[in-house]
């Protein structure tokens, strides 16, 4: 049986192709991802946009605005969904009951925008109403709650009402009953007209008295 020799020039091509075919192999080696490419996202506490002159409404159940929340600027984050604001506002519009606003020098919002925070120099004012004179709430942290319509703070708290000043170490406003409970520490001073003897009592909305309870703070 005869026997078939390569000749030079095949032996060339062979080790020609083996060169490519290892090249080859190299480079779908090199463009495959990583294991660590592999890994899935992990989102961080970062910034994902930005916004400026920023108005947030929410509805009640009859299609009316129940909350307006405005701010001078704010920063949105990737990981939690939560969002930073500078120079925040809080609106509470309840039907047949005077404005209740909310303001700070910055304040967050979380995911599903059910709970505000105002911090720094935070101002809570409460419109006069039919029976009840205009309520200004200073304090350095307010949280605003918004499906139960309440503001409250586990901080000192200055409380005007009428000529009326109290203080406390922490607030809780309803803004259903409109009842201001002081917590804590609880001194000042209130005006006669304040606890019903001066004033006319009209047949409209309900009064919203003015509590205070020692105890515990707010959590």
């Amino acid at each position: 049986m005869a026997t078939q020799r390569l000749s030079p020039a095949s032996l060339v091509a062979i080790v020609v192709l083996a060169g490519l075919a290892a090249g080859t192999y190299w480079l779908v080696q090199r463009t495959l991802p990583s294991d660590a490419d592999r890994a899935p996202y992990v989102k961080q506490h970062i910034p994902d946009y930005f916004a400026d002159d920023m108005v947030i409404s929410t509805l009640s159940a009859t299609g009316l605005t129940q909350y307006r929340v405005n701010a001078v600027h704010m920063t949105h984050y990737e990981d939690d969904q939560t969002t930073a604001m500078t120079m925040p506002a809080v609106r509470a519009f309840t039907p047949n009951q005077p404005e209740v606003t909310a303001t700070s020098k910055r304040g967050t919002l979380n995911a599903d925008m059910s709970v505000v925070d105002l911090y720094d120099d935070a101002v809570v004012v409460r419109q006069a109403g039919p029976r009840d004179p205009q309520m200004r709430a200073l304090s350095q942290h307010f949280q605003v709650l918004v499906n139960d319509d309440i503001v409250r703070t586990e901080l000192p708290v200055q409380l005007f009402r009428g000529a009326s000043v109290m203080y406390g170490d922490g607030m809780i406003f309803n803004n259903i009953s409109r009842a201001v409970q002081l917590l804590g520490n609880v001194h000042g001073t209130i005006q006669p007209a304040e606890l019903g003897g001066n004033r006319p009592a009209p047949a409209a909305a309900p009064s919203a008295p003015l509590q205070t309870k020692p105890g515990p703070k707010t959590p």
